[in-house]
Formats: C-alpha cells, sequence, structure tokens
C-alpha cells in the first residue's frame, strides 16, 4: 500500500511521495507534508512557469532562494501570497 499524507496544498489525505525529493529540511518537510500530485503540479509546470517569468538563474543564490519560497507558498507550506504566472490564479497559494 502506497503511503498518505495530508497535503499541505490541498488539505486533504492523499499519496506520498516515495523519497524526500532532495537532501535537508526543506525535502524532508515536502516529504512528510505534501502529496505527489502537489508534488508533480510545482514540479512539472509552476517551477518552470516561475523560472521562466522571473528569468531566475539558479547559480544566483539569491535567486535560488526566490524560487525555494515561491516553491513553498504554492505547496502550502509558508503562508503568504505566490506569485501569479500564467494561467494561475491570482494570488493562489494552494489554500
Amino acid at each position: 500500500m502506497k503511503r498518505t499524507v495530508v497535503c499541505s496544498k490541498f488539505q486533504t489525505e492523499k499519496q506520498g511521495l516515495d523519497n524526500p525529493p532532495f537532501k535537508g529540511p526543506v525535502g524532508q518537510l515536502i516529504y512528510d507534508r505534501v502529496s505527489q500530485e502537489a508534488w508533480d503540479q510545482w514540479r512539472n509546470d509552476m517551477q518552470i512557469k516561475v523560472l521562466n517569468e522571473y528569468r531566475l538563474n539558479m547559480g544566483d543564490p539569491g535567486d535560488y532562494a526566490v524560487l525555494v519560497k515561491q516553491m513553498c507558498l504554492f505547496l502550502g507550506l509558508e503562508e503568504g501570497q505566490a506569485v501569479s504566472v500564467g494561467d494561475e490564479e491570482k494570488g493562489r497559494n494552494g489554500r
């Protein structure tokens, strides 16, 4: 049986990730509190939109911090207002 989590984005019980998506405390937090569905939405769609819309350079520590912040907002791991890009709802933060 697949592991489930109460997803911080959807506020319902959903299938969790098989492994943390990356090392460190943020990766563990995602593993503990984010569903596979929400992670796929971030990784396959929203992450690219944020990178392109704001022309973030992943070699720049400041730009990387912006991406991580937006990821946490999108996934509902932090309170606040996520950026609006593409066809995303204005101010959507997953709640």
